[in-house]
C-alpha cells in the first residue's frame, strides 16, 4: 500500500517528449480527495494527508499519514500524458507513466507501476494501475 501511494505522486510528475509549463490552473498544492488501487477505493484516512505540490517542470509529494513517504522530481507532461521522475525521496531513480485530466476544478490521475501508460482511468481488474483524484488548496 506504501509503494502504491508513493507511485501515486511520483506519477504527477512524468510527462511526455513535449516539456511546457504548467499552467496557472495545475501550478499550486493539490490534497488527495479519492483514490483507488486496482478497483478498490482507498479510506479516506490515507488520502487526507497526501498532498502534492507542481511548479512548472517540477513536483513534490509528501505523504504525512500512515505511509510517511516523500519525494521530488522532474515533472514532463503534454498530451494527456505525464512522467515523473523522482530525484529525491523514497523512490529515487524511479520513472512512472500516467495520464491525467483536469475537469470541475479536479486534477485526476492514473499511473502504471509497470512502463507503460495506462488507456483510462479504469483501475479494476488491473493491479498495478493507482488513481488519484485531487482537490487544490486555496490559501
Amino acid at each position: 500500500m506504501k509503494q502504491a501511494l508513493i507511485f501515486i505522486f511520483i506519477c504527477l510528475a512524468i510527462g511526455c517528449s513535449t516539456t511546457k509549463k504548467i499552467s496557472n490552473s495545475l501550478s499550486g498544492t493539490w490534497t488527495a480527495i479519492r483514490g483507488e488501487i486496482g478497483g478498490k477505493e482507498l479510506p479516506p484516512v490515507d488520502l487526507e494527508k497526501i498532498k502534492v505540490i507542481l511548479t512548472d517542470t517540477s513536483y513534490t509529494r509528501i505523504d504525512e499519514g500512515r505511509y510517511k513517504s516523500f519525494g521530488k522530481g522532474v515533472l514532463k507532461y503534454g498530451n494527456n500524458k505525464m512522467d515523473f521522475y523522482e530525484k529525491e525521496g523514497d523512490n529515487s531513480g524511479k520513472h512512472v507513466t500516467a495520464i491525467y485530466k483536469f475537469e470541475n476544478e479536479q486534477l485526476t490521475i492514473c499511473y502504471d507501476l509497470g512502463d507503460n501508460y495506462p488507456t483510462s482511468f479504469e483501475t479494476k481488474s488491473k493491479p498495478t494501475l493507482r488513481l488519484l483524484v485531487f482537490k487544490k488548496q486555496t490559501k
